[in-house]
């Protein structure tokens, strides 16, 4: 897989438009990361639906990975 580092912005829609057109082949399936400023912080919704649909966590569905439970660790006292 090759990656190719371009600029742009997010439009009122919601769509991603690029600064400047790619030479692709047209309607080719890509993958996007998109790198923000901090201050521009995503909303916590957005977020927590792009990692629970990121194949990269799918491992932690696995009933092996589940290794805490209930009566593991100390009650909270206050």
């Amino acid at each position: 897989m090759k990656a190719i580092e371009i600029t742009g912005e997010i439009e009122k829609a919601g769509l991603l438009k690029l600064d400047f057109p790619i030479d692709l082949r047209r309607k080719q399936k890509v993958k996007v990361i998109i790198l923000y400023n901090e201050e521009d912080n995503i909303n916590e919704k957005l977020w927590l639906t792009a990692i629970s649909n990121n194949p990269v966590f799918e491992f932690l569905k696995d009933k092996a990975e589940d290794i805490y439970s209930i009566l593991d660790g100390k009650p909270i006292k206050k």
